[in-house]
């Protein structure tokens, strides 16, 4: 181990899926070293929902071609037994009358015109396929019927198993303690266990990305945001077959999806509460926040004003200012390529992240151009920012 092509820091559902795709490439030794196991950290935590609605252009597509890989993910990473968990249920997006309905409209248009099947509902229609909510502050209401949710776990440790199966080493219960520079370059990383040489790194380090700029002095623009998630049981279901749903009309934007029987997964598409340090260890809810979430859940849910709260967790992002991702080399250190500052995004994005990660490692076109993510968009004023504003609707 002490000698590698590239070394992958990280072993989430990101860093799974670089070592996949560096694997399927036909790159030389890879090392995928974790501090702790494969998709233990905020991989855990995630809710799983995957949809293409962006109002981001570049984020669509990153989700196209995520979804693409979602859909048959056996095949993907050719393996029978593999699965994503995948539930293909849809996803309904409703905004009011006002700031919300011509970035809706745009994102929809914009969507069709890249080829994705989107639609607008009436109420009457949008009922139909989500019986239990209704639609009557609707100004406009898509419909993406190629989406849904899945399993961010047995993602991250599918592609883990699809890695090794092709060569990769990867280790648990490693930290890695800096990068090793030379001439201006990076040429490994040093670890708990001893200095490993390595002629590419790859740090998939989420809200541990801090440890780049501490590491190198290179300004890494990433905050840790805490989010809390609910499981609210009602009297009706919320079935598998109900679509995911994002009510921009809320005051907490929520989004919701169906978490078995009558039960529904929910929690707020705004910032979260920013932490002092990295720390994705669980944090306390409070039954004042449960009540403001019930209370804006029954005003969509009518049956869900009787809800009662089954289980609760909470997540972290980790949080660029345009509330996107950083994603390629970074020019100031050659042989360092980073992807962090998902902001929500990942697991929606992560076959198509993973895939353009191992090919900027490897020096190979990209599948999509990844200027527009670039580290020195902050510094030169050319944000990524969505037209919804700040928040995981991006």
């Amino acid at each position: 181990m002490h000698s590698q092509d590239i070394v992958v820091i990280g072993a989430g559902v990101i860093g799974c899926s670089v070592a996949h795709h560096l694997a399927a490439l036909g790159a030389g030794r890879v090392t995928v070293l974790e501090r702790r196991q494969i998709g233990a950290g905020t991989t855990a935590q995630s809710s799983g929902i995957l949809r293409t609605h962006y109002s981001v252009r570049e984020n669509v597509d990153l989700a196209l071609r995520s979804w693409a890989a979602f859909t048959d993910f056996a095949a993907h990473v050719e393996d029978a037994e593999a699965s994503a968990g995948l539930v293909k249920c849809g996803y309904l997006i409703v905004a009011p009358a006002g700031p919300k309905l011509d970035p809706l409209r745009a994102a929809l248009a914009q969507q069709a015109t890249m080829g994705i099947a989107v639609s607008q509902l009436t109420g009457a229609e949008a009922q139909r396929l989500l019986p239990i909510a209704h639609f009557d502050d609707a100004a406009l209401i898509g419909y993406e019927p190629q989406a849904g949710f899945a399993d961010a776990y047995l993602v991250a440790t599918s592609y883990a198993r699809s890695a090794r199966r092709r060569g990769v080493r990867i280790v648990e219960g490693v930290e890695v303690q800096g990068l090793r520079i030379a001439d201006g370059r990076v040429i490994g990383v040093a670890t708990s266990q001893g200095d490993i040489d390595a002629g590419v790194v790859v740090s998939t380090q989420n809200i541990w990305a801090t440890e780049i700029e501490r590491w190198t002095g290179i300004a890494t623009p990433v905050v840790a945001e805490r989010h809390r998630v609910l499981a609210l049981e009602g009297p009706q279901p919320y079935t598998n077959a109900m679509p995911v749903f994002k009510d921009l009309a809320s005051e907490g934007m929520l989004y919701a999806r169906s978490y078995g029987g009558r039960q529904m997964l929910v929690s707020e598409g705004l910032p979260g509460d920013v932490l002092d340090a990295p720390d994705d260890e669980q944090g306390d809810i409070s039954m004042d926040f449960v009540a403001g979430i019930g209370e804006q859940v029954a005003q969509r849910f009518p049956s869900f004003a009787e809800s009662g709260l089954a289980s609760s967790w909470t997540g972290v992002y980790d949080v660029t200012p345009d509330w996107n991702p950083v994603l390629g080399p970074l020019p100031e250190l050659p042989g360092l390529v980073v992807g962090y500052g998902f902001s929500g995004h990942g697991f929606k994005l992560a076959p198509a992240v993973g895939r353009v990660l191992a090919q900027a490692a490897l020096g190979l076109p990209t599948d999509v151009p990844l200027a527009p993510y670039a580290l020195a968009r902050f510094s030169e004023g050319r944000l990524l920012t969505g037209s919804y504003g700040r928040g995981a609707v991006s």
